[in-house]
């Protein structure tokens, strides 16, 4: 199956890296920067595309080291990527976006939110690594807690980046497939766990500044999340001082699974229509 979508993807230095990113191109107002799912990339938003874009101008990114975007050892935590976040508005002179930032880009967001909240309207996160302490199914537990990173260099990552979208409910087209599994070739996998691995020191970290927060924060998290359990979203929600749980029934990557029900939820968060 042909992936169908108007997702064109592009490259751009931002804070000196080569980042691929996909923008709508248009000028509406207001703006959304969306960060890609892991071991995924930017195309894991294309079946909602479409329709968030005839609400708002769209800037998809593969952060640092993750998708086909080049990666930097000191990026590779989730306090330096909410700062490359904050980096990445003021360069593309983005005004002040919402931020859509699911699975790994979770931290990071809340990360930015909490050090730059003048920089952003709002975050949609969710389906992150966020409970202290940890709460992780597997196989993100033993990738993020595992003392060995050693022997995941001798796995081939198109059986571990492929076994894990296999489990997206209804499947996805062959062509992004064929992305997701280029963008971990080699080493980039493994490389890319370093990132998850700062879990157990940076999340207490966060969950400290949780209720600081003044940015409205919308998490969104499947019902049915192995991977990440829904005890994550609602750790946050229960810290946030403004966050309201959307809770979709689906499994880990709900943006792929309900497309259109994730784009709903994220489009009510930016134009603030919140029950």
């Amino acid at each position: 199956m042909a992936a169908t979508t108007t997702l064109q993807v592009r490259f751009r230095t931002i804070d000196g890296l080569r980042i691929r990113y996909a923008d709508s191109g248009t000028s509406q107002k207001p703006t959304v920067v969306l960060t890609s799912p892991w071991p995924e990339s930017v195309y894991a938003f294309a079946p909602m595309w479409a329709s968030l874009a005839e609400h708002a101008h769209l800037l998809a990114i593969d952060l640092p080291g993750f998708g086909a975007s080049e990666r930097r050892a000191d990026l590779l935590s989730p306090r330096a990527m909410g700062e490359f976040l904050a980096q990445l508005i003021a360069e593309a002179d983005l005004g002040t976006p919402h931020i859509v930032a699911p699975d790994v880009g979770t931290a990071a967001a809340l990360f930015a939110a909490a050090a730059h909240p003048e920089r952003i309207a709002s975050v949609v996160v969710g389906t992150g690594g966020a409970a202290v302490p940890i709460q992780l199914g597997e196989p993100l537990a033993s990738w993020v807690l595992d003392p060995d990173l050693g022997k995941y260099r001798k796995m081939d990552p198109h059986v571990i980046v492929g076994t894990a979208v296999d489990t997206i409910a209804g499947g996805i087209p062959d062509d992004i497939r064929a992305d997701y599994l280029a963008c971990y070739e080699g080493d980039r996998f493994a490389e890319s766990m370093r990132y998850v691995r700062r879990y157990p020191e940076e999340l207490p970290v966060l969950a400290g500044l949780l209720p600081q927060i003044t940015v409205p924060v919308t998490i969104i998290n499947g019902r049915h999340d192995r991977v990440v359990p829904l005890s994550n979203a609602e750790f946050l929600d229960q810290r946030l001082p403004t966050s309201r749980l959307v809770i979709i029934d689906a499994g880990h990557f709900v943006w792929e699974e309900e497309p259109a029900k994730y784009a709903s939820a994220v489009l009510d968060s930016i134009n603030g229509n919140w029950p």
